[in-house]
């Protein structure tokens, strides 16, 4: 029943933090989405993986969020009226950089053999 909860409260807190980076933020010249959130077992903690791109502006997107972290959660404990309400922490997630990066390689490396092929 406790994971539940958990489970519960990512859910909650990512969709309503996504509102509410859209009603409050501006991140001039960048995408920014939230991942995923990951709240700890005892509800004390929540790391929020946000995605940026360009990602060469992630850094200063999280400085930006880092500033905003305190006014951030309490928009989201007046919304979300969760006893505890989890300390949101912002982390930078790397996967769909790494996975544009992996796709490009493979694109590459499959335009590389069809031209070997058209050459021969």
């Amino acid at each position: 029943m406790r994971f539940y909860r958990k489970d519960r409260v990512s859910s909650l807190i990512q969709e309503e933090l996504g509102a509410l980076l859209l009603r409050e933020m501006e991140f001039h010249g960048a995408l920014v989405t939230i991942m995923g959130v990951d709240v700890s077992k005892d509800l004390e903690v929540a790391h929020v993986d946000v995605s940026v791109l360009p990602s060469e502006r992630a850094e200063e997107v999280l400085r930006l969020l880092h500033g905003a972290q305190k006014h951030l959660q309490f928009l989201l404990l007046r919304k979300l009226n969760i006893m505890p309400m989890p300390k949101i922490l912002f982390r930078i997630d790397h996967g769909p950089e790494h996975a544009a990066a992996v796709e490009k390689a493979l694109l590459e490396d499959d335009n590389r053999g069809t031209n070997n092929f058209l050459s021969l």
